[in-house]
C-alpha cells in the first residue's frame, strides 16, 4: 500500500481540510457576528468546539454552559496548534518564537522592550511614554532635567521599562518621575546603575506607581553609587499597590553625603516586599529618613540586608515606620555593621494594629560611637548576635493594644466594604455594600491541553520556564512563575482539595472526581453594583440551602490561563438577585459561599478584621468575582 504524504507527521490532506476551514473563517470577517460565530461553531477542529465535545462526554445533565468560561478557549487554529505543540517539546525552539506563541495563544507575557534611547542634547520632558529601554541616557550630561510626567500613562496591563546606566557620571543634572505608572496591572521597571558616579543634581520619585497599582516589580541595581551629593527622594511611592515587590540592592554604595527620603513610601500597600541589600554600604555622610513608611499596609515585608555596612558618620531615621499596619514582618540582618559613629534612630516604630515581627541579627557589630535608638517601638521583636553598646531601649515593648472596634475600624482601610459579610445578610431587602469583583487580571486564554501538557510547571523545572517566556531574575515574570507555581505546590490545607489546572477540560476533570458527573458551573452574573451599595432580592440557597460541597476555581497569574480550584468542607452557595437601593430594579445576579468552619483560618484572616471575630467563631461568606466560579451538583 503506498504511503501518504505527510507533514509533521499526521497526513497532508487534513492540513488542506484545516487551512479551507480556517480561511473559510477568514473570509467572512465582514459578515455579522452570529454568522462568524455560527461558522465557528460548525468547525469541528476548534479548541471551543473540542472543548464543548468533552463537556457533553463527562456532565450527564444538559444544563447551558457558562460563557465565559468557553470564550477563554484557546484561539490557536488547528495548525498553529499542531505547529506550537511540536515546539513545546522544545523548550529553545518555543523560546525563539514566544513573541508569536503570545500573540497567536493569547498569552500574558511582556513585550520585547524597544531599542535603546542613547542619547539627548538638553533637558527633556517624556511625556505618555511607554516600553522603552535607557541606556547610557544622560552619561557625563552636565546639568539640565528630564521629566518624566505621566510616564506610561494609564494602561490596562503590563508596562516594560528599563534604566541602564541613566544619568552616570553627570554632574547636577535632575531626574524627575511624577505620576509614573498610575494603575499599572503588573509593570516591570528597572534601574540599574541609575546615577552612578554623578555629582550633585538630584533624583525625585513623587506618585510613582500610585493608585490601585496591581503586582508592581521594581528593581533599583549599583543604584547612585559613588555619588557625591546627588539627592534622591522617594514621596507617596507605590501607595496603594497590591503585592509585589521592591529591591534596592547596592544603593547609594561608596556615596559621598548622599541624602535619601523616604516619604509616604508603601503605604496602604497590600502583601508589598522590600528589599533592601548593601544599601549604603561604606558610603560617607549618609542620611536617609524613613517616614511614615508602609503605614496602615497590609502584611508589609521588609528585608534590611548588610544595610550601610562600613558606612561612616551616617544617619538613619524610622519614624512613624509601619505604623498600624497589618501583621508584616521586618528583617535588620548585618545592619550597619562595621560602621563608624553616626547615628539610627527608630521612633513609633511597628505599632501595629497586629503585631508583627522584627527580627535584627547582627546588628551594628563591631560599629564605633554608633547611637542606636528604640523609641516607642513595638512588639515580637527578636535581637540575636547585636551590639551592646551604644543601643538604647525607650518606651519598648509598647504594651497598649488596640480595642477590637478599633481593629475593625483600621482594618477597613485595607479590607474592602463588603468583601467579607455574615449569612444572615443574604436576605431579602438587606442593603449592604458590594466590593470591586471585578477581573484585574491580564486578558488571556488556556493553552489547548496538548501544549499545556508538555510545558513545565513544577519548581524544579523552574529555570525551563523562565527561559521559554524570556523570565530574567528577579524580573516581574519570574516572580509570577516562581509564586504560582509555589502557590499551586504548597501543602492542602486541612479538609483542603485542591489542583491547579491549565485547561477547561482538567478543569471539568477535578469537579467531576469531587462532585461526580451531574455537576453544574455558576459564577456572578456581570460587575454592576461594584464599589456601590446594592439590596438582596431573591435569595435561593443551593441544594435546599443545605451543607454542601462545592469546588470554587480562581485565577492564578500566569502567562496562560492557569486556575486554582479547590474544595473545603462545610459550605452553603446562594444565589441571589441585586438591586438597585433606589429604583429596586434588578441589576446583577450574585452568586455568594458562606465558609461554615473557618477553625482552620489564620487569625490574621482579613475577614476577622473586617467582621471583627476569630477563627471557628463565626462563618464567612464572600461574592464569586467575575472570571471566577463555583461547581457544584445539580438541584
Amino acid at each position: 500500500m503506498q504511503k501518504q504524504p505527510t507533514l509533521m507527521g499526521l497526513p497532508l490532506f487534513f492540513f488542506f481540510i484545516i487551512f479551507f476551514l480556517s480561511s473559510l473563517n477568514g473570509s467572512v470577517a465582514g459578515t455579522s457576528q452570529s454568522s462568524t460565530s455560527s461558522l465557528a461553531a460548525q468547525n469541528p477542529f476548534t479548541a471551543k468546539a473540542s472543548l464543548i465535545r468533552y463537556w457533553n462526554k463527562q456532565i450527564t445533565n444538559n444544563l447551558p454552559k457558562p460563557s465565559f468560561l468557553l470564550s477563554k478557549a484557546s484561539p490557536l487554529n488547528a495548525v498553529d496548534s499542531s505547529l506550537f505543540t511540536k515546539l513545546a517539546t522544545d523548550k529553545n525552539a518555543l523560546s525563539s518564537r514566544l513573541q508569536s506563541f503570545c500573540s497567536s495563544a493569547n498569552l500574558f507575557c511582556y513585550p520585547d522592550i524597544a531599542p535603546s534611547l542613547e542619547k539627548h542634547d538638553s533637558s527633556v520632558d517624556f511625556s505618555s511614554y511607554e516600553y522603552k529601554n535607557f541606556t547610557n541616557y544622560g552619561t557625563s550630561q552636565l546639568g539640565g532635567t528630564d521629566s518624566f510626567k505621566n510616564y506610561s500613562g494609564v494602561f490596562d496591563n503590563m508596562p516594560v521599562n528599563s534604566f541602564r546606566r541613566y544619568s552616570r557620571d553627570s554632574n547636577g543634572h535632575n531626574d524627575k518621575f511624577s505620576t509614573y505608572a498610575p494603575n499599572a496591572n503588573v509593570p516591570d521597571e528597572s534601574f540599574n546603575t541609575y546615577g552612578s558616579g554623578a555629582t550633585g543634581g538630584s533624583g525625585e520619585f513623587k506618585h510613582y506607581n500610585d493608585e490601585s497599582v496591581n503586582v508592581p516589580t521594581l528593581t533599583f541595581t549599583t543604584y547612585e553609587t559613588n555619588a557625591n551629593g546627588r539627592k534622591q527622594g522617594f514621596s507617596s511611592y507605590t501607595t496603594n499597590s497590591n503585592a509585589g515587590s521592591e529591591t534596592f540592592a547596592s544603593y547609594g554604595k561608596k556615596g559621598n553625603g548622599v541624602p535619601t527620603t523616604f516619604t509616604s513610601y508603601g503605604n496602604e500597600t497590600n502583601v508589598v516586599v522590600s528589599t533592601f541589600a548593601s544599601y549604603g554600604q561604606s558610603g560617607n555622610g549618609a542620611n536617609d529618613s524613613f517616614t511614615s513608611y508602609g503605614d496602615n499596609g497590609n502584611v508589609p515585608t521588609n528585608n534590611f540586608r548588610s544595610y550601610g555596612d562600613g558606612g561612616n558618620a551616617a544617619t538613619d531615621s524610622f519614624s512613624s515606620y509601619r505604623d498600624q499596619s497589618n501583621v508584616g514582618d521586618d528583617s535588620f540582618q548585618s545592619y550597619a555593621k562595621g560602621s563608624g559613629s553616626g547615628k539610627v534612630d527608630f521612633t513609633n516604630y511597628g505599632n501595629s494594629f497586629n503585631e508583627g515581627t522584627d527580627t535584627f541579627k547582627g546588628y551594628g557589630k563591631g560599629s564605633v560611637g554608633k547611637i542606636i535608638g528604640f523609641k516607642t517601638y513595638g512588639v515580637n521583636n527578636t535581637f540575636k548576635d547585636y551590639s551592646k553598646k551604644g543601643i538604647t531601649f525607650a518606651g519598648y515593648r509598647n504594651t497598649t493594644s488596640e480595642s477590637s472596634e478599633s481593629k475593625v475600624r483600621i482594618a477597613s482601610k485595607w479590607v474592602e466594604p463588603g468583601k467579607f459579610f455574615r449569612e444572615s445578610m443574604l436576605k431579602e431587602g438587606t442593603v449592604m455594600p458590594m466590593p470591586d469583583i471585578r477581573d484585574k487580571m491580564p486578558k488571556r486564554s488556556f493553552l489547548p491541553r496538548s501544549i499545556v501538557s508538555k510545558l513545565p510547571f513544577s519548581t524544579s523545572q523552574i529555570s525551563e520556564l523562565k527561559e521559554i517566556f524570556h523570565a530574567e531574575e528577579n524580573s516581574s515574570m519570574a516572580t509570577i512563575l516562581q509564586n504560582t507555581i509555589e502557590e499551586c505546590e504548597r501543602k492542602p490545607s486541612r479538609g483542603e482539595t485542591k489542583r491547579c489546572v491549565g485547561s477547561v477540560e482538567d478543569m471539568i476533570d477535578f469537579a467531576v472526581s469531587v462532585l461526580g458527573h451531574n455537576v453544574v458551573v455558576r459564577s456572578t452574573e456581570n460587575v454592576e453594583g461594584s464599589k456601590e451599595d446594592v439590596m438582596i432580592g431573591t435569595v435561593k440557597g443551593i441544594n435546599g440551602g443545605r451543607v454542601t460541597q462545592s469546588v470554587s476555581c480562581h485565577q492564578s497569574l500566569f502567562p496562560y490561563m492557569v486556575y486554582y480550584c479547590h474544595s473545603v468542607p462545610k459550605v452553603r452557595v446562594y444565589e441571589a438577585d441585586l438591586l438597585d437601593p433606589k429604583t429596586k430594579s434588578k441589576i446583577n445576579h450574585g452568586v455568594a459561599i458562606c465558609h461554615i468552619d473557618t477553625s482552620a483560618w489564620s487569625p490574621t484572616h482579613g475577614a476577622f478584621l473586617a467582621l471583627g471575630s476569630e477563627p471557628g467563631l463565626i462563618e464567612v461568606c464572600h461574592w464569586i468575582f467575575e472570571n471566577d466560579m463555583t461547581w457544584a451538583t445539580a438541584d
